[in-house]
């Protein structure tokens, strides 16, 4: 039988998550949006809160929360700005690897890091000539003696400017490709590791991007995280187990223009009436709430997938790549119901579509998801 209905506790947790992010994150987004700076004060309260890192096992210091709830929780506080959520839900793109493949020491060092104090953790696999095409980075890694000395470059690192370690993934040579690969935990005061300025982005300006060099960076071999040939494996299960978080992001910035258009059409008059009453303005509001609900059902199936075990990677593309490009025109739509005002920084659905943008990108562009999709459908 299939149960829609949420309990208690979910709706707590939802409540919780729903008041945060109006309380504490939507009243500094469009400042943190104009300056390019991400509030370090939210996160520290988040964490307060038990809003981060939930998929952390108990073992490790974490409330051992599944991907749903997670999810969950990541759509109320897309509602407030996505671009700090995207920082604080960088953490759960890093710790994934680690819970995933790591052993009791690494699991206790740095999920543990990350559950006691309110620290940021980035996740690297993006390169300046390698995006959507994780297994054509290069990236180097080499064993010397016991250890491992990496050499690159990495791009568009959410978090970088704040991590205290990366989960960063190497090839020992580029044309093994997939089969290269392998990853490695890496902190943040390793020598030869140097974060690049903050990248000065159109939309999400809020989250923290850099780019990240790597010159001779030694890593000790427990920092090992997947050997040569299972990095790339690890990489995409991470991304698998990550994508229903980018439909969550989505909803929650469909869910703050539709919330914005109902207000303003209600009460912007044109030809003596309230836009709300012209049918092309309705017509609008009601495909943004078919796009919300059609979303929040993808990411909530994906995310329950995951928890159960179910073994359906096509799900978490499709609630990326729906929520995301539904989330664009959501987003476009509204900056046309506020017209003019729209166009503005006065009002706030310019920088929501500015927002949309970055979820068509990152993790899988929408044009990557549509060919796991039809690979999928077609093997």
């Amino acid at each position: 039988m299939v149960d829609f209905s949420l309990s208690d506790e979910h709706k707590a947790l939802i409540e919780t998550a729903k008041r945060f992010a109006r309380e504490r994150i939507a009243p500094v987004a469009a400042a943190c949006d104009h300056e390019s700076r991400f509030p370090t004060e939210v996160m520290v309260a988040a964490h307060e809160l038990g809003l981060v890192n939930m998929t952390v096992p108990p073992e490790y210091g974490g409330s051992g929360m599944g991907e749903l709830e997670n999810a969950m929780v990541t759509e109320q506080l897309a509602w407030g700005c996505t671009g700090i959520t995207t920082s604080m839900l960088a953490n759960t793109l890093a710790l994934t690897p680690v819970k995933l493949a790591g052993n009791d020491a690494q699991k206790k060092k740095y999920l543990g890091m990350l559950t006691a104090d309110p620290v940021f953790a980035a996740y690297a696999t993006t390169e300046p000539g390698a995006g959507s095409d994780v297994a054509g980075m290069r990236t180097k890694f080499e064993k010397r003696g016991d250890d491992y000395v990496l050499n690159g470059q990495k791009a568009w690192i959410t978090n970088a400017g704040f991590a205290s370690f990366f989960v960063i993934f190497a090839t020992s040579d580029a044309a093994k490709r997939h089969k290269g690969i392998a990853a490695f935990i890496v902190d943040r005061d390793s020598p030869g590791l140097k974060v690049d300025k903050h990248e000065d982005k159109l939309g999400q300006r809020a989250s923290n991007t850099c780019v990240v060099h790597l010159e001779d960076v030694v890593v000790p071999k427990q920092n090992l995280l997947a050997p040569e040939g299972e990095g790339f494996k690890l990489a995409m299960e991470t991304f698998n187990q990550t994508r229903p978080d980018i439909g969550a992001l989505a909803t929650g910035l469909m869910q703050r223009c539709l919330d914005e258009c109902v207000a303003y059409a209600k009460d912007r008059k044109t030809f003596g009436v309230a836009i709300a009453e012209h049918q092309m303005v309705q017509a609008m509001l009601a495909d943004m709430a078919v796009g919300i609900e059609a979303t929040r059902l993808l990411y909530q199936k994906a995310a329950w997938n995951l928890d159960a075990g179910v073994r359906d990677p096509i799900v978490s593309s499709y609630a990326k790549v729906y929520g995301a490009d539904r989330a664009m025109q959501t987003s476009i739509d509204a900056v046309q119901i506020f017209g003019g005002n729209g166009y503005v920084r006065d009002y706030p659905v310019e920088k929501l579509m500015r927002d949309a943008k970055l979820l068509q990108i990152y993790e899988g562009t929408s044009q990557v998801q549509r060919l796991v999709i039809a690979r999928q459908l077609t093997r």
